[in-house]
C-alpha cells in the first residue's frame, strides 16, 4: 500500500467519523460491473456522463444502455449521484460522480465485514504500521490521533 493511501484511511477514520461515510454507513453489496462503474469513476476523477464512462473503458465491452442501467442501480443505492449536466451534440446528459472516495468505500467495505470495528482498525493500523521506520511520519500520525482524542473529549 502506498504512502498517500495509508496516510488518507488514517485521516479519514481519525477525522471525518461525523460526516457518516466512515463505520456507519451500511454500504449495500454492488455487483463486480457497479464496482467496475465506480473504479472508473474514481480513476478519472472528474464527473461523467454514460458515453464517456464507455469512451474510456477500453478494456470493457459495455454498451451504453448497460451502463445507463448500471448507473441507475448505483443512483439508487447511493453510491454515486448526478454532479451536473453537459451538452452532448443536441441534446444534455447527466454526469455522474460517486458520493465517496474509493477509500472511504474501502475502510466501509472492512469495518461491515468486522464484527467488532474498534478491534478491526486496531489491527488495521497494526498491520500498516508494523515496517513503518519514517519517524517523522509516525509522530504525524500519533498527533492526529491526539487531535482526535482532544476534538472528542471537547465535544463529550
Amino acid at each position: 500500500m502506498n504512502f498517500f493511501v495509508f496516510y488518507y484511511m488514517i485521516y479519514l477514520v481519525l477525522n471525518n467519523e461525523e460526516k457518516g461515510y466512515i463505520m456507519k454507513r451500511k454500504i449495500p453489496k454492488i455487483t463486480n460491473s457497479e464496482k467496475q462503474i465506480l473504479e472508473v469513476l474514481w480513476d478519472e476523477e472528474k464527473p461523467l456522463t454514460s458515453s464517456e464512462i464507455v469512451g474510456v473503458s477500453d478494456d470493457r465491452t459495455w454498451k451504453a444502455s448497460s451502463v445507463h442501467l448500471l448507473l441507475n442501480s448505483l443512483l439508487n443505492k447511493d453510491l454515486v449521484e448526478v454532479a451536473g449536466f453537459k451538452k452532448t451534440t443536441k441534446n444534455y446528459a447527466r454526469t455522474f460522480q460517486p458520493t465517496m472516495t474509493r477509500e472511504e468505500y474501502s475502510i466501509n467495505q472492512l469495518c461491515q465485514e468486522q464484527r467488532n470495528t474498534s478491534r478491526t482498525l486496531s489491527r488495521l493500523f497494526n498491520a500498516l504500521l508494523k515496517d513503518e521506520e519514517d519517524d517523522d511520519l509516525l509522530k504525524e500520525l500519533a498527533d492526529m490521533v491526539d487531535s482526535r482524542r482532544s476534538q472528542i473529549r471537547k465535544d463529550g
